[in-house]
């Protein structure tokens, strides 16, 4: 490397952190291979909502799904709408076939694939058993999503072993057994190495970095590969004359300051070295919750009044449900628009009380709608409760307000 004055890549000390990170793998087309195990091996693709003829072939086959012929089976080359991919098998990825692509152009690469609608709820069940098999065996744990996690090896017993792997061995073994699902793990001295080695071996792999790995494995890999390292910052670094991680790693410290600004000039070359001294996040407070819709078709506020009207409503009372089930009340409520010409609309209220009611959410929400153009049809209809509490600090604010309230009346009437 040119930059000989720098240290080494990582310092001793953070060499004795043993952080992995774990991804399942092709999560959601695995659970529902599960399901269809007569699909396994030809090109699938998750997404979009279940069509009439997805229920009646669940219906029919309610308690074999395994015997429904893969023919009857709906295709991608018959999808006609505006849903997105959510994710694909490793068969339909060879096609170039990849997560947020549209369905529609999917397609056209990948025509004889095989269409199944999204099962959140199927998914969320086995999140919950193979994040319950890791903290059996490994409690410090970060979750970062419905199929990945950051795990403290260096905090849980025989994490060490072996650079980590014989945990990560015990860890594959466990939710085998308890799902049936397979998940890729690397593990290395921070949770940037992690992510990056937890890639290396996909599916079913495990990658051990250790600190005098990063100039042969690390710095070939392509800027890209690096989390935080986006499509923009990817050509300007190209426009640089740079290439690999091992480039970055070659410039100096003020060089990439001055061409990518303070923080994240000082953030690149960090990365690049490997350097990463963030902690496990164990418990964060979510910032709002959201649910909303794509149509099938453009819909119009007059014109479409009575489905715009179930569908709002439907919204709203899963957003209520959310904050119950997961234990907050909001104040501020908001609504999300789409028009056709991908434009966006939002607008949102703020309560002086917290709440979780599906009525007031919608009555609430009903009033943002007024204040935005409903002159056009729109494509896509969101709503958002923010400002969140606990519930149980939410309803002692909400109390002490009431007592405010209260004095603030009883001193007008005194005067």
């Amino acid at each position: 490397m040119s930059d000989s004055s720098l240290p080494s890549p990582l310092p001793a000390a953070s060499g004795q952190r043993r952080i992995a990170h774990l991804d399942m793998d092709a999560f959601f087309a695995s659970v529902e291979l599960l399901r269809y195990p007569q699909l396994r091996g030809l090109p699938v693709v998750i997404g979009g909502r279940g069509t009439d003829a997805d229920l009646a072939l669940q219906a029919r086959y309610r308690n074999q799904p395994e015997a429904i012929p893969t023919t009857a089976f709906a295709q991608l080359r018959d999808y006609v709408g505006r849903g997105v991919i959510t994710t694909a098998t490793y068969p339909a990825r060879s096609f170039g076939v990849g997560s947020a692509m549209g369905l529609m152009k999917a397609a056209r690469l990948c025509p004889d694939a095989i269409l199944l609608p999204v099962s959140f709820d199927r998914y969320r069940d086995y999140s919950r058993r193979f994040k319950s098999v890791i903290t059996s065996l490994a409690p410090v744990m970060e979750d970062r999503g419905i199929d990945e996690v950051y795990i403290d090896f260096g905090a849980a017993p025989g994490g060490t072993e072996d650079g980590g792997r014989v945990l990560a061995q015990r860890i594959q073994r466990g939710i085998l057994e308890a799902t049936g699902l397979t998940c890729s793990i690397g593990v290395a001295p921070n949770k940037l190495l992690a992510k990056l080695a937890s890639e290396f071996d996909k599916p079913n792999g495990i990658t051990i970095l250790q600190p005098d790995d990063l100039p042969t494995r690390v710095w070939p890999l392509p800027c890209r590969k690096l989390n935080g390292i986006g499509p923009k910052s990817d050509a300007r670094l190209a426009a640089l004359g740079i290439a690999t991680l091992g480039d970055i790693a070659a410039r100096q410290r003020q060089w990439l300051v001055e061409h990518f600004g303070t923080s994240y000039g000082a953030w690149l070359h960090e990365a690049a070295w490997g350097r990463d001294s963030r902690p496990l996040v164990m418990h964060s407070e979510p910032v709002s919750v959201s649910r909303e819709t794509t149509f099938a078709h453009d819909l119009h506020a007059v014109r479409d009044k009575a489905e715009l009207g179930r569908i709002f409503t439907a919204l709203c009372e899963r957003v209520a449900a959310d904050l119950n089930r997961k234990g907050y009340k909001g104040r501020t409520i908001g609504i999300k628009l789409r028009y056709p010409d991908f434009r966006i609309a939002t607008r949102d209220q703020t309560l002086t009380h917290y709440t979780d009611s599906a009525q007031e959410i919608r009555r609430m929400a009903g009033r943002c709608l007024k204040r935005v153009d409903l002159s056009r049809p729109f494509r896509l209809l969101g709503v958002r409760v923010g400002h969140l509490l606990p519930a149980q600090e939410a309803d002692a604010a909400n109390a002490e307000q009431n007592v405010c309230h209260t004095r603030d009346l009883f001193e007008e009437a005194s005067h």
